[in-house]
Formats: C-alpha cells, structure tokens, sequence
C-alpha cells in the first residue's frame, strides 16, 4: 500500500505481518528516508492515554520545575529553546526528554514506560529487518550489525512534544519545526495529533506525511545514513505552522533510537557525533 507517491517520492505502509515487510521496509526508506508501519501491537488506548497525560503535563506551569540544567539531555525543556541545524531562530515547541533510566513526571510515569518500551521493542524489530535485507557489500562496511549497535543502549530518547497554539507575534520564518535531518540512527513517530509533519524529496519539494489513525511513520536519520555509507539516506524534515483557522495545539512523540556511544559509525563514533550534532541546535556546552 502506499500513502504518499509522486515522481521523487513513494512511502509505503507496511504490516508487520507481510511477509516481505523487510524488503518493504528497506525499499521505503532507501526511496524517501521513510516508511509507514500498521497494523502494529501498541494500542491506540496507550497513545490516547499518553496524549492526555502529557497534555496536562504542559498546561501546568509546575513544568519549570523540570528544566534541564545545563547540557544535561534528559527532562524540560522549554519553549523555543532549541533550533535547527544551521537556523538562528528557535522553533516553536517546547518538550520533555524521556530516557530508561531518567526521571518522569509521577504523574506521567506509568504509562510513559509502558510506551517507551513498546517503541523501543518495534524501533529493534525494525533494525533487525535492515539486518535480514541490506545487501552483503553494504553490511560488509557496518561496525557491526544493526541491531547489535544498539544492545543495551540507555540513549533511546523519546520526546514528547509540545507546539502551542500559535501566538500573533510570531516573526517571518519563525515555525514549529524547522527542516532538519535527525541525529539517531531510525525514528518512529506516532502520527501526531495534528497534520504539519512534512518531508523533502530529492528535487527538493515537499510533501505531506500521512496522518492516519494508527500509524507510526518511521524515518532515518543521519547516523544510519553516516553507518551505511548513505545506502539509506536521512530525509530532510519539517513541521509547518498550521493556518489560522486549525491554530491548535499539536502534540507528538517521537523515539529516536540511538546506538550505544562507543559504536562506530564511519569516521565517528555514536557519542562523538552525538556531541558535535547537540552543539549545533544549541544542547550541548
């Protein structure tokens, strides 16, 4: 099935269940740097529950009480508090990092391990499915095997997401999400709560993610393309400003899966370009 195609740009929706979801997996993401799972095992219930814990969360000023100190990746973060690669101007969210071994807000805990465990299950059920198809002289180049890079990682960072309603003084070029590549190695994002989420193709135009109930669009990022030797391509990204008349909140929550520091990559290590990639969105001292 597909639910985004045109001359540059075809993602697939792919069932676990499909036989040749490996294949699928790998074609999508080698075409667009994305693909679309369905039909998987989280249920909609533990999203809908995460939606409105962590909705709560944000519309309680006590948040402040979480900010992050420092450099320090885990916890608040607060609005505009973080840019793009290469941008000036913050984007307009703000967001809680959530790791394994990390505090969560009390009220949020329970069914945020729960999630968080569950995506990090699907996000190596993933990895492993690139193990079964990349073709021999690509693996030959790898470190190790995918899956392998992220045994026993404590860096799997889910980040829950806030962009608040936009305000009416937001200045020329200011957006939810700038276009940017991520870090990690794959992400799978649970289609957010509203539409925005956009990818560039090759030609460089733009084109829609789908936002169906259900899905959970996945897209790599800049270390798999950097251990892969840019056989699967990090896809330039996006949230756009919504327009006037759906200026909503929008919440997401997306879990970047990310090997363990000491991995190498191709020149770097995991922790080494880690470093140098949060130094440039303003994260790092």
């Amino acid at each position: 099935m597909k639910v985004s195609s045109m001359a540059a740009f075809e993602v697939l929706a792919i069932s676990p269940d499909d036989p040749n979801a490996p294949e699928l997996f790998s074609k999508s993401l080698r075409g667009t740097g994305f693909a679309v799972i369905k039909d998987h095992d989280i249920d909609m219930v533990e999203i809908s529950d995460m939606y409105d814990v962590w909705s709560k969360y944000f519309a309680d000023e006590a948040k402040h009480d979480d900010a992050t100190p420092g450099s320090d990746p885990a916890g608040y973060f607060g609005y505009k508090s973080e840019n793009a690669k290469g941008r000036t101007q913050k984007d307009l969210k703000e967001f809680f990092h959530v790791y394994q071994s990390r505090d969560v807000p009390p009220d949020c805990e329970a069914v945020t391990r729960k999630f968080h465990a569950s995506l990090i299950g699907l996000g190596e059920t993933l990895l492993g499915w690139l193990d079964q198809v990349t073709p021999p002289e690509v693996a030959s180049k790898l470190s190790m095997p995918f899956t392998r890079m992220v045994e026993g990682s404590q860096d799997h960072l889910l980040r829950v997401l806030h962009y608040p309603p936009l305000p009416d003084d937001v200045e020329p070029g200011e957006v939810r999400a700038a276009a940017h590549g991520d870090i990690n190695l794959i992400t799978l994002l649970v289609t957010g709560s509203e539409p925005g989420l956009q990818a560039q193709d090759v030609n460089g135009d733009w084109h829609d993610i789908p936002c169906g109930t259900g899905y959970i669009n996945v897209n790599a990022g800049d270390m798999l393309a950097q251990a892969s030797h840019g056989y699967y391509p990090s896809t330039v990204h996006r949230v756009i400003n919504p327009p006037k008349q759906e200026n909503r909140a929008r919440y997401s929550l997306p879990l970047f899966m990310h090997p363990r520091p000491d991995v190498r990559l191709a020149t770097q290590t995991a922790g080494e370009f880690l470093q140098q990639r949060l130094k440039e969105i303003g994260h790092a001292g």
